[in-house]
C-alpha cells in the first residue's frame, strides 16, 4: 500500500466535471490514477461514501474537519496507514449517520489513534506496582492505569469512575467495527473527555483545540 499520496485532479472544479463529486473533502471512493513526472493524476473516480450528513450539520462538520486535521498531522506520504484509514472511516460514519455525542466520538477516536501510533495505555494492572485491583486512576505521564495507592502519589493522575475505566479498556481492545457501540453518561463523559484530551496532547506534544469554522 502507498498510504497517503498527493494527487492532481485537473478540471475537477468545473461544474460538469466527472471528478467533482469524488474530489470533495470526506469522499471515500475508488480512484483510477497514473503517475506523472512529479505527481499522481486522477483519471476517474467512483464514490463509495460521501458522508452527506457532514455537509448539512455544522457541528458534525466541525468535528469531522478537526479529526481530518489530526489525521493529516500524524500521517506521512507513502506510509502504510491502513489502520488509521479504517479508524477514520468508522469515525466519520459514526458522526455522519448516528447521533452519538460528538465529544465522546472525538475522545474515542483520539484514544484509539494513540493505540495505533504506539501509545497504547496499560490497562490490565497498575503501571507502577502491577496491582490488578482498585484501578481508579489514569496516569498521563506513565501511560496507563494506577491503583488507588500509586495514583495518589502521581500528580499527573486523574481519578476516574468505573464507567470511564471500562470505556478505556473497551476502546483499547474492541474490534474496529464495534468501537463506537457504547455510550457514556454525562459525569463519566466529562472524565473521559479530560483523560483523552490530556493524554492525546501529551503524547503528540501538541494541543489540539476545536475551532469554529466561520
Amino acid at each position: 500500500m502507498y498510504g497517503k499520496i498527493s494527487c492532481v485532479a485537473k478540471g475537477a472544479r468545473r461544474p460538469k466535471s466527472a471528478l467533482l463529486a469524488g474530489t470533495q473533502i470526506f469522499c471515500f471512493g475508488e480512484y483510477l490514477m497514473y503517475k506523472g513526472t512529479e505527481n499522481y493524476h486522477i483519471n476517474s473516480v467512483e464514490p463509495i461514501e460521501i458522508f452527506y450528513n457532514l455537509r448539512t450539520d455544522l457541528d458534525k462538520l466541525k468535528y469531522a474537519v478537526h479529526i481530518n486535521k489530526i489525521i493529516q498531522d500524524v500521517t506521512r506520504e507513502n506510509q502504510n496507514c491502513y489502520k488509521i484509514l479504517q479508524l477514520l472511516l468508522n469515525t466519520l460514519y459514526t458522526i455522519s449517520e448516528t447521533e452519538k455525542k460528538l465529544d465522546m466520538v472525538l475522545g474515542i477516536f483520539k484514544l484509539r489513534l494513540l493505540c495505533i501510533l504506539g501509545f497504547t495505555p496499560k490497562i490490565k494492572e497498575c503501571v507502577n506496582c502491577n496491582e490488578q485491583n482498585e484501578l481508579s486512576y489514569f496516569s498521563i505521564k506513565d501511560n496507563g492505569l494506577k491503583c488507588k495507592i500509586c495514583g495518589k502519589q502521581d500528580t499527573s493522575c486523574i481519578k476516574i469512575s468505573e464507567s470511564t475505566l471500562n470505556a478505556i479498556k473497551y476502546i483499547v481492545t474492541a474490534p474496529p467495527k464495534k468501537l463506537y457501540s457504547f455510550d457514556l453518561k454525562d459525569n463519566s463523559l466529562e472524565e473521559f473527555k479530560l483523560v483523552t484530551k490530556l493524554y492525546f496532547n501529551e503524547k503528540l506534544e501538541k494541543e489540539y483545540k476545536l475551532e469554529n469554522l466561520f
